[in-house]
Formats: structure tokens, C-alpha cells, sequence
């Protein structure tokens, strides 16, 4: 029988943003929590000591306003990506969501670079992989609706699996090895840390009614959506949480 939990690492760029919906998962796996706050080096913070690759047996890499490509302006990245890449190469279990499959996409080589388009609010995304696939393989439903919230994307790193697409995004979820999976869209969101969103950014890139804007939703839309909207991609997560786990002692 194992008696060590689940140690569970999440990197956080945005101040108060939280993990969301896994948080809920996690209490009931009774995993140790722990986080590296990047934010902290922009509020004067000296110094992040990243923990040793050893002592993660999963990593949630969350969101953040910043490009992956902002290394001059934020040169914390470097070690980061760097981290990332080490954490995969050891065959360790990883979500990244949004900024962080991104940070994935990057650490592994591939090019992260704008959208043609910003997807900002509840738009489809739409499964490719066939569910006969085999069990190796996250099945993705043929539709989900998440909030999405991102001007950038990436190119597919070499030998990943692309899982699911939108009409404004051609690759929003991927998988690469066994344990590793990447979510461009924001399913970890509660309706608590979508309104932490919306009040971050102020209102004012959201519905500008350009054509350049066709997929961004206006704040009112996006803040009627209602509670139950949320569930289906929240327990979208937790069966990446335990795709990624499944081979883990520790649940």
C-alpha cells in the first residue's frame, strides 16, 4: 500500500487565479499541493525557486496574459521552459491550460506565434481523434463548449497527437507521449475565476464588433453563461487529470 500522497505542483502567472475547477479533485485524491507564483517576480519578488523535478509527480501548468516568446520582458520564461522540458523528458504526468499548452508546445520545440484571429468567450471545439483510437489516447468528445481566451496558438510538436479543433483555432488540445496533454481553451474555469477574468483585463478588448472581433464575445455574454455551462468541461479536466495519473500509485 502507498502512504506518500499525490505531490501536485502547479505554475501560476496570474495573481489570485487559483487552480479552478481541479481544486475539487485534488481535495478528494488528498494530493500535497504546492506552486511556483511567477507573478511574484513582477510585484518585486527577488527570486523563484523552482522544486526539483524529483519531488512533482504531476504538474498543472495555468494561464497568464504573457506570450511564451515575452523572454526579454520576462526572462523567468527561459528557466521555465527549460523546467518543462526536463519534467517531460522524465516521462512525468502534465496538463498544461491555455498559456500552459502553449509553454508545452514551446518547451518542446515547436512555434508559438498570434492567432489569425483573438477567441475570447464560449465557443465550440470540436474532437478529431476516433474514440477507437485506443485506450492510449485521450478521448475528446466530438463537441465540447469552454471559454477560450487567448490570442495566440502554437504549431503541433513533433510526434503529438492533435485531439481537438474550433473554427477560430485549428489546434486546441493535444496529446504528447502517454502522459502529457495540452488544453488551449480554459476548462479548469468556475464561474468564480471567470469574473476574475473579466475584471482583469476591464472590459475593454472584449466585443469590439470588427470584423477582426467575430469571435470575441461581449462581457455581457460571457457573464450569462450559467453555472451549468461549467461542469462539462471541468469534468473534461478531471478525466485528463486521471488519463494523464493512470499508470500513477498514487490514486
Amino acid at each position: 500500500m502507498v502512504s506518500q500522497a499525490l505531490r501536485v505542483h502547479y505554475f501560476q502567472h496570474i495573481e489570485g487565479e487559483g487552480l479552478g475547477s481541479p481544486a475539487v479533485w485534488l481535495a478528494k485524491h488528498h494530493a500535497q499541493v504546492t506552486t511556483t507564483a511567477f507573478f511574484k517576480l513582477e510585484k518585486g519578488e527577488s527570486e523563484i525557486v523552482l522544486p526539483a523535478v524529483d519531488d512533482v509527480d504531476l504538474l498543472i501548468i495555468m494561464g497568464g496574459e504573457m506570450s511564451v516568446n515575452d523572454e526579454d520582458i520576462y526572462p523567468w520564461l527561459i528557466a521555465e521552459k527549460k523546467w518543462i522540458r526536463s519534467y517531460i523528458d522524465q516521462g512525468k504526468p502534465l496538463v498544461g491550460l491555455c498559456l500552459g499548452a502553449q509553454l508545452i508546445a514551446s518547451s518542446l520545440g515547436a512555434l508559438v506565434k498570434k492567432n489569425s484571429v483573438k477567441e475570447i468567450g464560449w465557443w465550440p471545439v470540436w474532437g478529431l481523434v476516433d474514440n477507437g483510437v485506443g485506450e492510449d489516447h485521450f478521448k475528446f468528445p466530438k463537441e465540447l463548449r469552454p471559454l477560450n481566451w487567448h490570442e495566440d496558438t502554437f504549431d503541433l510538436p513533433d510526434q503529438a497527437i492533435l485531439l481537438a479543433e474550433s473554427a477560430a483555432c485549428a489546434h486546441q488540445a493535444f496529446q504528447y507521449g502517454r502522459y502529457v496533454l495540452g488544453f488551449q481553451f480554459h476548462p479548469e474555469s468556475t464561474p468564480q475565476n471567470m469574473q476574475l477574468f473579466l475584471a482583469d483585463v476591464g472590459y475593454q478588448e472584449l466585443g469590439g464588433g470588427s470584423a477582426a472581433d467575430i469571435y470575441i464575445q461581449t462581457a455581457a455574454q460571457m457573464a450569462a453563461v450559467p453555472a451549468a455551462d461549467f461542469e462539462a468541461p471541468n469534468q473534461l479536466l478531471e478525466r485528463a487529470l486521471d488519463f494523464v495519473l493512470r499508470d500513477s500509485p498514487y490514486i
